[in-house]
């Protein structure tokens, strides 16, 4: 295999290929990426068995062949020829790269070794402006959890109703929110790893130029412009969103969504490396009081609001209340309570198709 292409352009292909290179493996293979060299062009695949990442660039192809090399090694030297014309070949040393009067190898691995990654589209697929799914993602995927209790909930659900509608929970927060179908003929639901997001949000762009997904058996697939990510999908069932958001609640409380998040910042610095992480809401009269307390000190600020049935003093991790108010996007939010030990939910105050409920902490102080 010999070919010549830019230097920046490779380290962008490998850079976002090895993102699916497995990090924690007994399989050196899984650690790698796939380079081709065929026709015009060099493709570049990582896998760690349930994200693959392909990425196809224009090259000046001498000698056609493949080989795998470890992608983090790879990314991280390329990285540091950016501004250079590129030689790569194979020899019996490894995979030699030749940049202005110098060389370096590195060790390769039989591309025979690599997995075979199906990717084929499916017939069943669904499309959607690029910024929309963008925004659906980034507003739902942060409540996904992170750790392997209960593996499904890495994933969001994701129900194709008149609407896509998307559902994020970790056993501590939930997410809700759903965003506009241009068209498709998906029925079933998915469940998709919250890792698989993140990567398609980062190819997508925030207009309202179309993409489709397509999805066959238990595989998800999506292509832009020479980037395509195929991922498995979870199975099993969902927690259904109905029996965990309540139907009515006592009290509602309308402030500026802003001001609440700077007090609830400045609360949160004193707590930063406590156990629960705990602020307090406190209502009274036209105001919210938020406190925090540590060894280090204490915080109490009130933020101006429209308070709507009974008093409340409730406790809830800071974290997992800013990443609620961080995603809304109105200058006015709402909270709802019913109990200091309910779930209680935050929205914008105008358009509800964004719903976060989070637990609240019991044994506050």
């Amino acid at each position: 295999m010999k070919f010549v292409c830019d230097g920046l352009s490779l380290s962008e292909a490998v850079t976002k290929a090895s993102k699916a290179c497995a990090i924690r493996t007994t399989a050196p293979i899984m650690e790698c990426v796939k380079l081709t060299a065929k026709s015009d062009e060099v493709i570049l695949l990582a896998t760690d068995g349930e994200l693959s990442i392909r990425k196809a660039i224009k090259a000046e192809v001498f000698e056609e062949g493949e080989v795998c090399v470890t992608g983090k090694l790879l990314s991280d030297f390329l990285g540091k020829l950016s501004d250079e014309e590129i030689t790569i070949k194979t020899g019996e040393r490894g995979l030699e790269i030749c940049y202005r009067d110098a060389s370096s190898f590195l060790q390769t691995l039989p591309a025979e070794e690599f997995p075979e990654i199906d990717l084929e589209t499916g017939e069943n697929y669904f499309v959607m402006k690029q910024g929309a799914l963008k925004k659906l993602i980034g507003e739902t995927v942060f409540c996904c959890a992170q750790d392997d209790s209960r593996p499904i909930l890495k994933g969001c659900l994701f129900e194709f109703k008149e609407r896509l509608e998307a559902t994020a929970l970790d056993g501590y927060r939930l997410a809700l929110s759903s965003a506009e179908l241009v068209s498709g003929n998906e029925e079933r639901n998915i469940i998709c790893p919250a890792r698989t997001l993140t990567e398609i949000s980062r190819m997508l762009t925030d207009d309202d130029k179309e993409i489709t997904v397509y999805t066959r058996g238990g595989n998800l697939l999506v292509s832009i412009d020479g980037l395509t990510i195929v991922s498995r999908l979870y199975q099993g069932e969902f927690i259904r969103k109905e029996s965990v958001v309540p139907a009515s609640f006592l009290t509602e409380v309308t402030l500026p969504r802003l001001d609440l998040m700077s007090s609830v910042e400045r609360a949160a610095i004193l707590i930063r490396g406590d156990k629960n992480n705990l602020v307090t809401l406190e209502t009274t009269g036209d105001a919210v009081t938020v406190r925090s307390a540590s060894e280090m000190g204490n915080v109490s600020e009130s933020v101006g609001a429209n308070i709507l049935g009974k008093d409340i003093t409730i406790s809830m991790n800071a974290k997992y209340l800013l990443d609620g108010l961080r995603a809304l996007d109105e200058e006015e939010c709402v909270l709802s309570f019913n109990s200091p030990i309910s779930p209680f939910i935050l929205q914008n105050k105008e358009k509800k198709d964004t719903l976060y409920l989070i637990l609240p902490v019991r044994n506050a102080q």
